[in-house]
């Protein structure tokens, strides 16, 4: 992480755009609208104030699963970097400005929609919805004989 850390709760203004770099690394780009609200103490009632547009790029498997899960208009919380960019303007040479966020995490507002979440592997192992958690123990192990567990902690609730 170079950039300053910054979270954003929003609107995907598209869907997002999955495309692979030459050596195959993918990566997707979207848009996220932030809309501002202020509240007014004389109505005593919260008043739209625009919105802010922001650029947001993800890499690899995160790009994959949002390309493939978000579309346009679903509300998204998103964390990540935010950096300036500079660029030079084809028509008139000037160097202009803007802000990219490259998030690190993205998934929809579940104040705003339901999800079915489905674990990915990342090493290309099982594929989503496969029992990878099948030799996992649903109960506790038993206590040691001399009733304290490991580590010399007395087995006892914490309260």
């Amino acid at each position: 992480m170079n950039g300053t850390q910054i979270t954003l709760v929003g609107n995907l203004t598209d869907d997002p755009e999955l495309r692979f770099t030459p050596s195959g690394v993918a990566v997707a780009k979207f848009s996220v609208a932030v809309n501002r609200r202020t509240f007014d103490r004389q109505t005593n009632q919260w008043k739209e104030s625009g919105a802010d547009f922001h650029r947001v790029t993800v890499w690899r498997t995160l790009a994959e699963n949002v390309a493939g899960t978000l579309t346009k208009g679903m509300r998204v919380i998103l964390a990540g970097d935010l950096r300036q960019r500079s660029w030079q303007d084809q028509k008139t040479g000037e160097t202009r400005y803007g802000w990219e966020v490259t998030a690190d995490s993205v998934g929809p507002d579940l104040a705003f929609a339901t999800a079915r979440v489905e674990k990915t592997s990342k090493s290309g192992g099982a594929a989503p919805g496969d029992e990878t958690w099948a030799t996992a123990s649903a109960t506790r192990p038993a206590a040691p004989a001399n009733g304290q567990a490991s580590g010399g902690y007395q087995e006892e609730p914490p309260f």
